[in-house]
């Protein structure tokens, strides 16, 4: 049955360049029909859906567990401290805990996220059933067997894996996208993950500027999580990740969280950080916040002819309403308690 168009009325953040237009948003049937401008459109700011490309939503159930130590102790399969909690945990509690997470991404205005999930095909099926009724896009990149009922193969290393060949080959032949964690703690899993072509690599915290720039080449998006990088001591300089190195050679950046476990799943207070530590500029910094929602097909962006993920700030609500500069407010400033109305996937909430 279709439905009466919507429409969203404020200072849009329209295409990739973000550019600020205000404008009357006409919704049909989730879709994004028109862009129409609107000089007297009411002072909102309307901003493209978050997608979070780097999450491991089943460490809700350990959340600020006191937990110290190295990364190899602490997430590093089979053994690490989060895995050991994952398997020791009930699975109406890992349910609960994911759709938890997700509830909180929405109303933070994330629209969705690229997941790497363990547990193998239960450890999928379980997400699978958290994500259920929400308008939230979960891409799910299992391992261990899991990667055959989800979208993708999320490695953890390619020093991690036995049977790297056959394990990605067998993934490539039934059409799913490959991941990998790669330059967490050091360089050296970075080129043998650019061996595989993968859809995109996680952290190149220590990454070599040949590395980043066979990145470029290829067409490789990195995922950066800079506060998870910090917070388990891979780095504690705005060297590392190399944002900058990354910019010049022009490299796709997309932005996560990582593990719940240590760090909230939420993309506000993800650019506030990066913004402070490495100084990059306030577009770019929210480009790669939105950007990664390619891998569901259709990036978040605002255009016409577009699935509908967005949200909207009012602004006039709080101190942002003396913002000169919505795009730095919305990375430096903005919180989910700044939303006022969320539409994604042709829901609004």
């Amino acid at each position: 049955m279709k439905k009466d168009p919507q429409i969203i009325s404020g200072t849009a953040l329209v295409g990739e360049e973000l550019a600020l237009v205000p404008a009357d948003i006409i919704i049909e049937n989730g879709m994004i029909t028109a862009i129409e401008e609107n000089p007297r459109a009411p002072p909102a700011w309307i901003c493209p859906a978050f997608f979070n490309a780097h999450t491991h939503l089943g460490d809700t159930i350990a959340m600020d567990c006191g937990a110290t130590g190295d990364l190899v102790a602490l997430v590093t399969p089979p053994d690490g401290l989060k895995h050991r909690l994952l398997r020791a945990a009930s699975r109406v509690d890992l349910v609960a805990g994911m759709r938890a997470s997700m509830d909180g991404m929405i109303r933070a205005g994330t629209a969705g996220c690229a997941d790497f999930r363990e547990g193998g095909a239960d450890g999928v099926i379980a997400l699978q059933e958290a994500c259920n009724g929400l308008p939230f896009r979960a891409e799910i990149f299992g391992r261990d067997g899991g990667e055959q009922i989800a979208g993708g193969l999320g490695i953890s290393s390619a020093r991690d894996v036995p049977d790297l060949e056959r394990t990605v080959a067998a993934a490539r032949a039934a059409g799913k996208k490959i991941a990998f964690h790669a330059g967490e703690r050091d360089a050296e899993d970075i080129d043998a993950a650019l061996v595989f072509d993968p859809d995109f690599i996680v952290h190149a915290t220590h990454a070599t500027k040949k590395q980043l720039r066979a990145c470029a080449d290829a067409e490789i998006p990195v995922v950066i999580c800079p506060r998870s990088n910090w917070t388990l001591g891979v780095t504690s300089s705005s060297r590392h990740p190399p944002v900058r190195v990354m910019e010049e050679l022009g490299c796709t950046v997309w932005l996560g969280t990582d593990n719940v476990m240590f760090v909230p799943p939420d993309l506000f207070g993800e650019m506030a950080f990066m913004s402070t530590v490495y100084r990059t500029s306030p577009g770019a910094i929210l480009r790669s916040a939105i950007a990664g929602s390619a891998l569901a097909g259709e990036p978040f962006y605002i255009r016409e002819g577009a699935p509908a993920n967005l949200f909207m700030i009012r602004p006039e609500k709080n101190a942002l309403n003396f913002s000169r500069d919505p795009v730095t407010s919305i990375i430096k400033r903005a919180s989910f308690g700044s939303i006022g109305t969320n539409v994604f996937n042709s829901n609004i909430l």
